[in-house]
Formats: structure tokens, C-alpha cells, sequence
């Protein structure tokens, strides 16, 4: 249900992707062959499923601490795989945003204090610790994958493309997760599971309605990211929201905020503005040559202006 719960509302997007009006594209092409984008889909969905499957087993099996720790990594493997699949470009700022981003999440989860949780298996810690880490490697790719397809294979520039990866990947997810859960048996639980909770039935099912609608709205900003700017952009983004959560904390539930907390608040931002001033840098560098080309052609102007006045006044003395 926790791996099902993560993709299962993607048919509430259909609601913006026919109601927003997408803007033409102004560099259109020939759209891609349906198959292929179908056999994109599939694959991606496939590989969503089996993450977030992960990720619910290793928060299952490892106190959230750790399970923080190790989610950490996932920038790490976010900057390997943006490196060899989407030729991202590495410099000193980003790199020190990648580790700062990283180190604030880690440091996070060390505050966290909850390593003394429930007793777990040595065998069962073993395996969260694994899918954990193997799903933070995962996700990562996932991100490079896409950026990819939009890079390569839609080449368009409209909303409607962001929405389409989304509901379809997360369509076959569903489908996917929804096998693994008739599949297991833990369907003839779930009446129980509902009964049992502590707020009730309808408390048990809004939390299920909320958390899985709250999914797709984050959903659809990681993949518009990953259109907009980068896939390390968007894990980047991903990362900084970690140790942002306590200052929601402790403005709507009183929370405590302890110097470890407000020290990996510090870090993150420090590590997003050197993200951000790279980005600034390379816009600047990139506007330069189209100033030159600007200053060349007004130059060029003038001095055509000045030769055919000079012509002009020698025919009519």
C-alpha cells in the first residue's frame, strides 16, 4: 500500500492536462513514433515501481535516521549519472552544492534521534540498508532517464509533455505496484489495517486520498524541473526540501529547533546559492556572445549609415 499509494492518483492530472491550454511550440518536429514512446513508458513505469518498492521496504526496515543517511546519497548518484547520460557539465560551485546539499541531508538524519527505534533483524536491517541504497541509485537514474527521453526523443517545449511522462510512468506503476499487492496477499489485510487505526476508518483513508494526491503535485514539479533546467537541478531542489522541513515543523506543530536542525538548514542554503550563482554565471556567459553580436551588428550599421551619407554628399557636390 506505502509503494501504491505513490503513483495510484496519476489519473487527477488528466484534469490539467486537457484544461491548460498548452502554448504552440515554436520548435516543433516530426513527434516521435508512438511505439517507441510506449516501450519509454513502460520501461520507466517498471523501473518507478520497483523504486518505490524499495523505498517503502527500507523505510520499513531501517529507523528513519538511517534511511535518511542513506536517501542522502541519492545527489551523489544524481551527479554520476548526469555526468555520462546528459553530459552535465562539473564545476567547482556545483560540485561544492552537490557535497553541502548531501552533507546537510546526512546531518539531518543523525539529528533526527531516532536510531533507537523498534528492535530489527540483523538480517532485516541488512536488506533495508541494501534497498535503500539501491533505490536512491535508482532514482537517480530514473531522473537522468528522463531527461533523456525530453532531451531526445519529445524534443517539444509544452507543458503537456511534463504531464504525459507523469500520468503514463505512473500509470504503469500502478499497474505494477497493484500486482505486487494481489500478488503478496496483502490485500486480505488491508480491511483490518483500516479498522485498526487509531483515528478511524475515515481519518485512515483521508491520510491515504491526501498522501497519495500530495505524491503527483511532487511529483510534476521534479519532472517539470528535470524539463526546465536539468535532472540534477531537480534532485538538487529535491534535496534542499529535506532539511527545509523543520522550519514547517516548528511553524505549524510547535516544533523544537535544535542547533543540529538549524545548522543543516544553514548548509543547504549555502549549497543551493552556489547552484544558483553557477546557473547565473552561465547565463551571463552565455548572453555575451548574442551582446557582441548585437554591438557588431549595430556597428555595422552605423558605419554603412556613414559610408552611404559620405557617397551620397560626393555625387551631389
Amino acid at each position: 500500500m506505502a509503494t501504491l499509494v505513490q503513483t495510484a492518483a496519476f489519473p487527477i492530472l488528466f484534469i490539467p492536462l486537457f484544461v491548460i491550454p498548452s502554448s504552440p511550440d515554436t520548435n516543433a518536429v516530426c513527434p516521435p513514433p508512438i511505439a517507441k514512446l510506449v516501450l519509454i513508458y513502460i520501461v520507466l513505469g517498471l523501473i518507478i515501481g520497483g523504486d518505490n518498492l524499495m523505498y517503502s521496504y527500507g523505510l520499513l526496515y531501517l529507523p528513519v535516521s538511517t534511511y535518511s543517511l542513506i536517501c542522502a546519497t541519492q545527489l551523489a548518484f544524481n551527479a554520476v549519472f548526469s555526468y555520462f547520460l546528459n553530459s552535465q557539465k562539473f564545476t567547482s560551485l556545483i560540485l561544492n552544492s552537490v557535497v553541502l546539499l548531501t552533507f546537510s541531508a546526512a546531518l539531518l538524519g543523525i539529528g533526527s534521534g531516532s536510531e533507537e527505534s523498534q528492535s530489527i533483524p540483523k538480517g532485516k536491517y541488512a536488506l533495508g540498508f541494501v534497498l535503500t541504497l539501491g533505490a536512491s541509485a535508482t532514482y537517480s537514474l530514473i531522473l537522468s532517464l528522463m531527461q533523456c527521453t525530453f532531451q531526445k526523443v519529445q524534443k517539444k517545449e509544452t507543458f503537456s509533455v511534463v504531464l504525459e511522462m507523469q500520468i503514463w510512468t505512473a500509470f504503469f506503476a500502478t499497474c505494477v505496484s497493484l500486482v505486487g499487492l494481489f500478488a503478496s496477499g496483502e490485500w486480505k489485510t488491508l480491511r483490518g489495517e483500516m479498522h485498526g487505526f487509531a483515528k478511524g476508518r475515515v481519518s485512515y483513508l483521508m491520510v491515504l486520498v491526501w498522501t497519495a494526491l500530495s505524491w503527483q503535485l511532487a511529483s510534476v514539479g521534479v519532472v517539470g524541473l528535470i524539463f526546465v533546467v536539468s535532472s540534477l537541478f531537480s534532485n538538487v531542489i529535491s534535496t534542499l526540501a529535506l532539511p527545509i522541513v523543520p522550519i514547517f515543523a516548528v511553524v505549524f506543530f510547535h516544533d523544537s529547533m535544535e542547533g543540529v536542525k538549524i545548522m543543516a538548514v544553514l548548509i543547504a542554503i549555502w549549497g543551493f546559492v552556489s547552484y544558483i550563482y553557477q546557473n547565473y554565471l552561465d547565463d551571463i556567459k552565455a548572453k555575451k556572445p548574442v551582446i557582441a553580436l548585437e554591438i557588431l551588428k549595430t556597428s555595422a550599421n552605423d558605419t554603412c549609415f556613414s559610408f552611404c551619407s559620405f557617397f551620397c554628399n560626393m555625387v551631389t557636390d
